[in-house]
């Protein structure tokens, strides 16, 4: 485990910052125990009172817990698996290429168990969501909106909590570039037709 001495500005968020770095980077797990408050001090060459706070800034995320008597672990909830993930993703210069070969690969899937699980009133939302983005096409708007809210709204519809963050974390990352893409001639028909076609399959 690698860890380097912090800056002195805010100090318990770039503690916090490489505490995620290194669950995001799998170097460390759900259930591992971190190194002892002192120690955290000696190797951030930092105050034991900046690491208690980031200790705290980490449980109020989830992403860690404190037991009496033993020490602090690395939580074992679902956030505490993919905040990380999201904060990296938002946090990387240049994620483009990787976040789209990850959703390419995530989508389908999502779309497959929404087509088993989804209520009827989830089917509903998502033809309302279509016939607005319908609307915004046929007045010259991208519909990224709708675009957005199509995918989140499947993303709940398949009713796995891990696909749900995921696809929230892919989503943001892509915001704007899918702000962009849509802005191509053609690409919001093409963005709705695909999306028809999702739907239809989800009815079935």
């Amino acid at each position: 485990m690698t860890l380097r001495a912090v800056k002195k500005k805010r100090v318990y968020e770039d503690i916090v910052g490489q505490i995620q770095g290194l669950l995001a980077d799998g170097e460390l797990k759900s259930g591992d125990q971190l190194p002892s408050e002192r120690e955290l001090s000696e190797r951030f060459q930092v105050s034991r009172t900046s690491v208690r706070e980031g200790i705290r800034a980490l449980e109020s995320m989830g992403l860690v817990e404190s037991r009496s008597g033993e020490g602090t672990y690395v939580a074992a909830s679902v956030e505490a698996l993919l905040s990380p993930l999201a904060s990296t993703l938002r946090q990387q210069k240049d994620p483009i290429l990787e976040v789209f070969e990850a959703r390419k690969i995530l989508e389908p899937e999502i779309a497959a168990l929404a087509a088993e699980r989804a209520t009827a009133r989830q089917v509903q939302q998502l033809e309302a969501i279509l016939e607005k983005q319908t609307r915004q096409i046929a007045n010259g708007e991208t519909g990224v909106e709708s675009d957005t809210a199509f995918h989140s709204t499947l993303a709940q519809a398949a009713r796995n909590r891990v696909f749900l963050r995921l696809n929230a974390a892919l989503v943001d990352s892509l915001r704007a570039t899918r702000e962009r893409s849509l802005q191509t001639q053609g690409r919001p028909a093409r963005s709705l037709a695909g999306h028809r076609e999702i739907l239809k399959a989800v009815r079935a």
